[in-house]
């Protein structure tokens, strides 16, 4: 059973010394998903973006090193991994020792895609690259200065959103707004939203109030990414849209899912100045 319930969140654990894959915790992504009306056919599709700045292991003659670790978990795994057992298993590589980077690598992508169910992509950069962890602004126009009154904060409300079918509209939309909880501890889970898409222009205001609908809401990152896709393909029916959340990071990860419509090329891994 993968309940988010039985896994390490929100308990007090152990940090052992020793290499251990059974740390990690897959949550079955069918259960939520089903309730957004979602079976095996799924209408978007897409990548979870993890990054991990905590990682180290011991090299062939013991001394430690360190990377930053990107890793892709394809929307159509069976499982997500709950974060805290992520973290616990990436330190459990503290004391591992490993004769080359690409031994690592290897290990990493099997017990990965193992628990998500599905083949999952690892890139290994040295801390000290000139090109790790650049700082970029998500592309598209920010609505979060529309003069709005807010007064609803959870559930999330569909029906804030709406578009005019007489308007076409080809635009990238972003919010900084979002903010959910974890559906465990209750702690705060903060982000950016970027919501491309063409088809019907999209009420703005309805828009950034459905968005700020979530900051009382308990869910994962990638179900508050799918459910906020499908209230937008449902109530807005854009020919194409995309919706990639940039969420801060916690304990040396952070969570970056992207849902889209077939034939939408995947995003970058931009790091964001929050982030």
């Amino acid at each position: 059973m993968t309940s988010p319930e039985l896994s390490p969140l929100g308990k007090n654990v152990g940090y052992g010394a020793d290499y251990d894959a059974s740390l990690l915790f897959p949550i079955a992504r069918a259960t939520q998903r089903a309730a957004l009306g979602l079976g095996d056919e799924l209408p978007f599709v897409g990548v979870d973006f993890w990054n991990a700045y905590e990682l180290s292991w011991l090299d062939g003659r013991g001394k430690p090193r360190v990377a930053l670790a990107e890793i892709r978990v394809p929307a159509a795994s069976t499982h997500l991994i709950e974060s805290k057992s992520f973290k616990l298993y990436l330190g459990s590589y503290a004391q591992a020792k490993f004769s080359d980077t690409d031994t690592l690598r290897a290990q990493l992508v099997r017990d990965l895609s193992d628990a998500a169910g599905a083949a999952v992509n690892v890139v290994l950069t040295p801390a000290g690259s000139a090109n790790a962890a650049l700082i970029e602004n998500l592309e598209g126009e920010i609505i979060d200065d529309l003069p709005i009154e807010v007064s609803h904060y959870g559930p999330p409300r569909p029906d804030f959103l709406s578009s005019d079918p007489e308007v076409r509209a080809d635009e990238i939309l972003v919010s900084h707004l979002l903010k959910s909880n974890c559906p465990v501890t209750g702690q705060p889970d903060w982000a950016s939203v970027q919501i491309r898409y063409a088809g019907p222009r999209i009420a703005r205001d309805g828009l950034l109030r459905y968005l700020v609908s979530y900051r009382q809401h308990s869910d994962f990152h990638e179900q508050c990414v799918e459910r906020i896709f499908m209230d937008l393909m449902q109530h807005c029916a854009p020919t194409r849209l995309g919706v990639y959340a940039r969420y801060t990071r916690r304990g040396g990860l952070d969570i970056n899912p992207f849902r889209a419509t077939p034939g939408m090329p995947l995003p970058g891994n931009p790091r964001t100045a929050r982030q």
